[in-house]
């Protein structure tokens, strides 16, 4: 009987050996567009320290210059260039988002493929087809996790960080798509990577800055069970179903097989993951949406007496619990996990396509003051909508008595409201002008585009060096 990981392998070897459709080509472009953007905005950050960090501590294990560390120029063996492009592709948590999963495949499973592709010499259309393969799976194992019952994902409702640990598969399949493996190959290579894979969330909590890593960690741990398979090392044929497998040890044993398999290369997962436009946790965004909005109606920081933030129930635990590190975050990157100050820094103003990362430089003690008279509840409307939609009502008392109020039931960027082409390209500008010069930007731009024409990888990620 053919197992669930030699199903989701010869699904991946069949994008390598015979494309992917256009469409999905396209998207894939795109995606690795917006890491590459997001990375070098990450590594020119005054607040990024997790890349830096990251990067001083692959200096210390040397080895082979196989790939590019992005920004820095650093020549590293590929698992160690995966793991600093990775982590700086999620440390400012603005990279996109899949639905209802509420997985962010691109930052764990590009940075693996960019690095396996400088590595192997491979050309821009097999590592696009790899990204697709990747991704897919990757969005497909978070499918097999969401119980519409419970209206969550389970890695979500038990504490995990599913993007993590799902992208630790989707990033071996991608990798191991570049080290010319083959069905077996590939299977034994996701079957590597289940034991490597990892991540918890209460950092979105209380803070701590290791879930900047999490999604280095995946991409360095795909590379790592590619080249593991490469040279020999074997998986178990049920990884994912066994009685001790992945499903069972991550989620009790609950999870939909028809979610995982059904429609498999011709129902792309991958083309319902959608762009961020605000560099924050994506359960802030509808809340963002609605302040924006009253803010573009006149309302005025000065006249507000408190405000009620209504979204879905399983969302508060992350962006309003504990009440008091939430009004009160440690940092501008624990900011971000917080109701209470996003919606105070979108009422005070912001930039970029509505708040910008400029709006998380530092903890301003006007947004913070606003933060305190915010109060977080559950909305019954945002709940029954979530995850297939992130949504919000704000409800604003002023001075005089005065009640105003704003609901959006898809935030922006959402599948109800994609971000065009055009302020993708104004994310990707800004992000990459922050450490490159607008011809560099513009340069860069070109090579992305015409990304399945290019005979190697390399040269796009050259022009990541400033």
């Amino acid at each position: 009987m053919t197992t669930f990981v030699q199903r989701l392998a010869e699904f991946a070897v069949d994008c390598r050996d015979r494309g992917v459709p256009a469409e999905v080509r396209d998207d894939v472009t795109g995606r690795v567009l917006d890491v590459l953007g997001n990375c070098l905005a990450a590594y020119a950050e005054p607040e990024g320290d997790a890349g830096p960090a990251v990067l001083r501590a692959v200096r210390r294990w040397q080895g082979s210059g196989e790939a590019t560390a992005i920004g820095s120029g650093d020549r590293l063996p590929a698992p160690s260039a995966a793991l600093v492009n990775g982590t700086l592709a999620h440390a400012l948590d603005y990279d996109d988002t899949h639905l209802p999963s509420v997985l962010h495949p691109s930052a764990p499973v590009v940075p693996a493929a960019l690095a396996a592709a400088e590595a192997t010499g491979a050309s821009g259309e097999r590592l696009i087809a790899a990204v697709a393969a990747g991704v897919e799976v990757c969005n497909r194992l978070g499918m097999a996790s969401y119980l519409p019952e419970a209206g969550n994902s389970l890695f979500f409702e038990k504490g995990q960080h599913a993007t993590s640990i799902c992208g630790t598969l989707g990033a071996a399949v991608a990798a191991g798509l570049l080290y010319g493996l083959d069905a077996d190959g590939i299977a034994h290579a996701v079957g590597v990577a289940a034991s490597m894979g990892a991540g918890l969330l209460e950092a979105n909590r209380t803070g701590g800055t290791i879930k900047r890593v999490h999604c280095g960690w995946a991409a360095h741990s795909g590379v790592t069970a590619a080249v593991l398979a490469l040279e020999g090392l074997t998986g178990p044929p049920t990884v994912l179903e066994g009685r001790f497998g992945f499903f069972q040890a991550w989620l009790d044993g609950r999870f939909d097989a028809e979610a995982l398999l059904s429609g498999l290369g011709e129902r792309w997962e991958l083309l319902r993951t959608v762009y961020k436009p605000y560099p924050t946790n994506h359960f802030t965004h509808p809340a963002i949406d609605c302040a924006l909005a009253l803010r573009a109606g006149g309302l005025s920081p000065a006249d507000i007496e408190s405000v009620e933030l209504g979204v879905a129930a399983p969302v508060l635990r992350t962006i309003a619990e504990p009440r008091a590190d939430k009004v009160k975050p440690s940092s501008p990157y624990h900011a971000k996990f917080s109701g209470p100050y996003t919606v105070a820094a979108a009422l005070h103003g912001g930039g970029g396509l509505g708040l910008s990362l400029d709006d998380f430089a530092a903890l301003d003690p006007e947004r913070l003051a606003l933060a305190e008279r915010v109060r977080c509840v559950a909305d019954e409307r945002a709940t029954e909508i979530f995850p297939h939609a992130f949504a919000a009502v704000l409800r604003v008392r002023l001075h005089d008595g005065s009640l105003l109020e704003h609901r959006v039931d898809s935030s922006r960027g959402g599948p109800e409201h994609p971000l065009t082409p055009e302020e993708l390209a104004v994310k990707f500008r800004t992000n990459a002008g922050r450490a490159l010069g607008p011809d560099r930007v513009s340069a860069l731009v070109t090579a992305g585009r015409t990304l399945a024409e290019a005979l190697t990888v390399a040269p796009l990620l050259q022009l990541t060096i400033a």
